[in-house]
């Protein structure tokens, strides 16, 4: 209280970085996707073109939401002057023509590496084969008029398509070679990523359409597995879309991909077709084991001990799943598409992976083999162990290169003096948390 009897406000607290990304994209997309769910559902819609429907659903409100009330069109980080008038036609042209040359080229690249890898023509890579094939028409007609709109809004037209562009039409005596090296980073992560969420939408989709009510209220271990398999159609239909709209005009494309090839390999042995976690692999934790779903046959004796674990289990891939609804339209393995504060991220910085390792951990119970063998329990808890690992490798990657962005910085420094998972991590190692810092 001052002199004149008012009462003054003290020092605002610690203040979280603001969020690239605004919660209610992400709410308006998850909203989409349940009810076209529910509409499915109650019509029996299971099959995949049900399942791109269901993209759709999530990915026009997200798109909607970000134009109509955040406004990230206005964003400065698009690139894009609104207030300026359009480039004149005459400047734009010639940079447009050769950023088009650049486009297409990589897109021929990448199609002619789908057609080399043999893991794109069988399993349900063959459904992300033919919804590639059969936007490719559309993308390369629609790119036309979209570089050339783009182009004369951009305070620099000069990316990395046009830097490719230049460089196969003979121009590239001084190319932008840290543009140019981005571009093929940026494309490689999204040819590489794109293919794989579009062939596990259906299955994800059937899975949770089709399943029968009586069937998933059967017991307590059906319905967590279906609350389960909803949380990861959720996570799948989000990144998806993430994925494909990487556009500036949106704020939702690529700043930059990551630099160092350990951050590549750590992810990229995560995902087939190099994935050193599949049955048999190196890193195949399972053998010996009751299996993924180990927890309801150990647990079998004891049904409320059960379905206290099933109710964990599903509490947990919900926060993987909040993870993804938080990025909006901008889910992207191995790139940086503008830094994340909320949601999840207000706790931990690395949410997906902290509640991804926790359920492998409860749902295998990897030290219990139904074998009897202690050499299985040894062994799957170790490799289990070398599993969360590969994502700590992973999550130190992508903050080596996160931490390029002061924003970044500011979020870390923030997390370590605020965050309960990092601040509960000190706790227990014994090490003492920043203090927060009062604001003026």
């Amino acid at each position: 209280m001052n002199a004149q009897g008012r009462i003054e406000a003290g020092p605002r607290q610690d203040a979280r970085p603001q969020s690239a990304v605004s919660t209610g994209v992400g709410l308006a997309g998850l909203a989409g996707l349940v009810a076209w769910t529910v509409a499915a559902r109650a019509q029996g819609w299971a099959g995949p073109a049900a399942a791109l429907v269901g993209l759709l659903a999530c990915g026009v409100p997200m798109v909607l939401w970000s134009l109509l009330v955040d406004k990230v069109h206005r964003s400065p980080t698009t690139g894009i002057d609104w207030d300026a008038p359009p480039r004149p036609w005459g400047e734009s042209v010639d940079i447009s023509l050769v950023k088009i040359v650049g486009l297409w080229a990589i897109w021929g690249v990448i199609g002619c590496l789908y057609c080399i890898a043999r893991w794109y023509w069988r399993g349900d890579y063959l459904f992300a084969m033919q919804v590639l094939a059969a936007g490719s028409a559309a993308a390369l007609v629609l790119s036309i008029p979209y570089v050339f709109w783009l182009d004369r809004r951009l305070g620099e037209p000069r990316d990395g398509a046009w830097q490719f562009g230049r460089l196969l039409i003979g121009r590239g005596r001084d190319i932008d070679r840290k543009l140019l090296y981005d571009f093929f980073r940026s494309w490689a992560v999204k040819g590489f990523f794109l293919a794989f969420m579009i062939s596990i939408v259906p299955g994800n989709w059937r899975n949770v359409v089709s399943a029968p009510a009586g069937e998933i209220l059967a017991n307590p271990v059906n319905l967590s597995l279906w609350l389960i398999g909803a949380m990861f159609l959720v996570d799948v239909s989000l990144a998806t879309v993430g994925y494909v709209l990487t556009m500036k005009p949106l704020d939702a494309h690529i700043r930059s991909a990551n630099p160092y090839a350990a951050g590549w390999v750590a992810a990229l042995i995560c995902y087939p077709p190099f994935i050193l976690m599949n049955p048999g692999g190196p890193l195949d934790y399972i053998p010996g084991t009751a299996g993924h779903n180990a927890w309801a046959y150990w647990m079998e004796a004891y049904p409320l001990l059960m379905a206290l674990t099933g109710i964990v289990l599903v509490l947990l891939t919900a926060v993987y799943a909040w993870a993804t609804v938080a990025f909006g339209l901008r889910f992207s393995n191995l790139t940086h598409r503008g830094i994340l504060t909320h949601g999840p991220y207000a706790w931990t910085k690395h949410p997906a992976y902290v509640s991804k390792n926790l359920f492998w951990w409860l749902a295998t119970l990897p030290f219990l083999a139904t074998s009897g063998n202690p050499v299985d329990m040894i062994r799957n808890t170790v490799v289990l162990a070398m599993v969360s690992g590969v994502y700590y490798w992973r999550a130190r990657t992508e903050e080596w290169h996160l931490m390029a962005d002061p924003a970044y910085r500011d979020y870390v420094a923030w997390m370590e003096r605020n965050g309960p998972l990092p601040r509960l991590i000190n706790r227990l190692a014994g090490r003492r948390s920043p203090e927060p810092v009062a604001a003026e």
